[in-house]
């Protein structure tokens, strides 16, 4: 979509697979603006309306922080982009499957999602996608199946973007992560996020020498809770945890250094906890009472 010249919007929550491709592309004349966040992990309104420009091409948001659950105003910006003719793309990897999304109601041009995340697929699927009008240059050309006699890429979607064989096993068990949802209701399952987020929130924010990182209203963010433990390595604590407690969490910069600068973690990481479909009232309980534990020594 980006030629030498155009300009881009970013949030500072983005995780790499947003930022490691702009980076590239600044190299080869795209000009790319990261705009202002609070202390909670959300992009300002204000400063990516602040930064248009007559050259800006694209905005660029995650739904919601991979480090803090926050979850972003995208159909304010959303807004904002169609009203400037400007291309408005949404990372859905923390929403899709926990968070109702209308790509109309929000204005979004291209939305990408992985399945291994809310939509319960295996690992190395996902998809994108675009408005009809839109039309990308395939980052893939060679075999689709179809107009072999074509020496050049079709111009059909989806055969544009397919080449080569697909991953059907994994689209096979994809469909079944989706099935799932549909069954259950977005609705449903984002309730049952909420009540994890907000039973873990009341819990931990009472216990002395936690830090929690986000909003802390769960309404306003995802399943995601980010929080540090004064005096002990984030990566120390995640393997504690493990070890003693049988509890998976993760720890380190989470594949988002922008938005640890943001929060002001960047040199000390974070301990990541995500609730999700197949947890319970008990896992919170069982994690609150484990970090405790630590915190007691």
């Amino acid at each position: 979509m980006l030629n030498p010249g155009d300009h881009v919007i970013i949030s500072p929550l983005e995780h790499n697979a947003v930022i490691r491709p702009l980076k590239r592309l600044e190299l080869l004349g795209v000009e790319l603006t990261v705009a202002k966040g609070d202390f909670h992990g959300r992009v300002s309104f204000e400063s990516v309306a602040h930064e248009l420009r007559p050259n800006t091409k694209l905005i660029c948001v995650s739904h919601a922080s991979n480090v803090t659950g926050a979850i972003q105003p995208i159909t304010e910006i959303g807004a904002l982009a169609h009203e400037h003719g400007i291309f408005f793309m949404v990372d859905g990897s923390q929403t899709a499957g926990h968070v109702p999304i209308d790509v109309q109601q929000m204005h979004i041009d291209l939305l990408a999602v992985p399945g291994h995340k809310g939509l319960l697929g295996p690992q190395g699927t996902g998809a994108l996608y675009t408005r009809k009008e839109i039309l990308l240059r395939p980052l893939i050309e060679g075999g689709t199946g179809s107009q072999s006699e074509n020496p050049h890429q079709p111009d059909f979607i989806p055969d544009r973007y397919e080449s080569g064989t697909l991953n059907t096993p994994g689209i096979a068990g994809l469909n079944a992560g989706i099935q799932y949802l549909f069954e259950k209701g977005v609705g449903t399952l984002q309730a049952h996020d909420q009540s994890l987020t907000r039973q873990s929130l009341e819990a931990l924010e009472k216990v002395p020498g936690l830090h929690i990182y986000g909003p802390l209203n769960p309404d306003e963010r995802t399943g995601t809770v980010a929080l540090n433990l004064t005096g002990q390595d984030c990566n120390m604590v995640c393997e504690m945890l493990d070890q003693q407690f049988d509890i998976a969490v993760r720890g380190g910069l989470h594949c988002a250094w922008l938005a640890h600068r943001t929060l002001g973690t960047l040199h000390s990481g974070a301990v990541r906890l995500s609730w999700g479909a197949f947890n319970t009232e008990q896992d919170v309980q069982d994690a609150a009472s484990a970090l405790r534990t630590l915190l007691a020594g």
